[in-house]
């Protein structure tokens, strides 16, 4: 009897991150001889960064287990119905419905401390420039003196404070867009949730990942799960792993 191919683990930042965001978890799967991949998320609408990441998972050959973080969760809910894509793993992140946005699903629940300590920043629209239009958009972020208590309270001082200037900003168009598939339909799915989440309410986490009927597990944490339990993470993605080798 042939062995099970090991899948390709394939981890989504969210936003006001980056792919440095799984610097902790990284080295646990590796050594767990699972392979890795972890793509710069562009952050600029939800339907082109699902696009991108589909991109990415169609080039990997073999099977892939698509994790998401935060707004990573809802690209992964997209781009997760390539062919594939054998599980998904959702940590602190937007589990949406097809033709939900994230604003609409956050818009049922009580706001969380983000919502005031976002910052809007306009940007060139690219290509606008060369055709005399000067179109801007709009970048979302985090006050950066308030990052490392929304974002990262359980997170080393030292680091959140360097995470905190070092932002990877979300366009806000990516909160009205609605999702045009939702992957945990037809996958099976894992769902962390951050029960001191600041920057998503957990309960926003929760009623996602109980609409799709995944197995969840709750951690006492900050929203950067990530760098606060990696042993934790990655003992999930692990589990879903397992679950679906074959």
């Amino acid at each position: 009897m042939s062995r099970p191919v090991s899948p390709t683990v394939v981890l989504v930042h969210g936003a006001f991150a980056d792919a440095s965001s799984f610097a902790r978890v990284i080295p646990e799967l590796t050594a767990a001889g699972l392979e890795v991949v972890a793509p710069a998320v562009p952050n600029r609408s939800l339907v082109d960064d699902a696009a991108y990441i589909a991109s990415v998972v169609r080039a990997i050959p073999g099977p892939v287990i698509l994790v998401g973080h935060s707004y990573g969760g809802a690209v992964i809910t997209v781009a997760g119905t390539e062919d594939n894509v054998q599980a998904l793993v959702y940590l602190a992140g937007y589990a949406l419905e097809e033709g939900e946005s994230l604003g609409e699903l956050q818009g049922r629940f009580p706001d969380s401390a983000l919502a005031d300590a976002l910052v809007y920043t306009p940007f060139p629209v690219p290509g606008s420039l060369e055709n005399s239009t000067a179109e801007t958009g709009t970048d979302v972020s985090v006050d950066v003196d308030r990052f490392p208590a929304i974002f990262a309270a359980d997170v080393d001082p030292g680091l959140a404070a360097v995470l905190a200037v070092s932002q990877r900003p979300l366009a806000a168009r990516a909160f009205a867009e609605a999702a045009p598939a939702a992957a945990w339909k037809s996958k099976p799915s894992w769902g962390l949730i951050a029960t001191s989440d600041r920057t998503i309410n957990p309960e926003v986490e929760r009623y996602g990942y109980e609409r799709a009927g995944m197995t969840t597990v709750e951690v006492d944490s900050s929203h950067l799960v990530m760098l606060a339990h990696p042993k934790r993470v990655a003992e999930l993605i692990q589990d879903a792993v397992r679950a679906t080798a074959h």
